[in-house]
């Protein structure tokens, strides 16, 4: 008997964590790869958290309204392995972010990569877009 509801346990458990994995999504369900982005703005926030890091920016419109822009990244220890601290980007950073945008056309991308306005270090972000190739990105953006 206590075998039998052990295993009923742990076969409510696995179905519990299959459902919580089966959530994250893939970038082609939420971002679009022929919708490139290139987004000047200020970090007004940065969630470093896993999944994904997001850095929240404030970006000026052509009409000259600010709208909050956020852009997913990779995982903290992924871009912890690339060089980032929690202390990369303070708030009030000036950073021209290039990535892909969101397939609802939202204000949020997923981040290829950030450039430092002031020092002009650009940092590789972490896409999870397959197809991405770093040395693409135009190095010119900063002059």
């Amino acid at each position: 008997m206590k075998t039998k509801l052990l295993a009923i346990l742990l076969g409510a458990l696995g179905t519990i964590s299959s459902v919580h994995v089966n959530a994250h999504h893939s970038f082609a369900a939420e971002f679009d790869a022929n919708s490139p982005l290139s987004i000047n703005g200020t970090v007004i926030k940065v969630d470093w958290t896993n999944p994904h890091t997001y850095i929240f920016l404030e970006v000026e419109n052509e009409e000259g309204d600010f709208e909050e822009w956020g852009f997913e990244m990779g995982s903290p220890n992924g871009l912890m392995r690339r060089g980032w601290t929690r202390n990369t980007l303070e708030i009030g950073t000036e950073v021209i972010i290039t990535g892909t945008r969101a397939r609802d056309g939202s204000l949020k991308g997923n981040a290829q990569t950030v450039l430092i306005a002031e020092t002009c270090q650009r940092l590789f972000a972490g896409t999870s877009q397959r197809d991405f190739d770093e040395s693409s990105i135009d190095s010119e953006l900063c002059q």
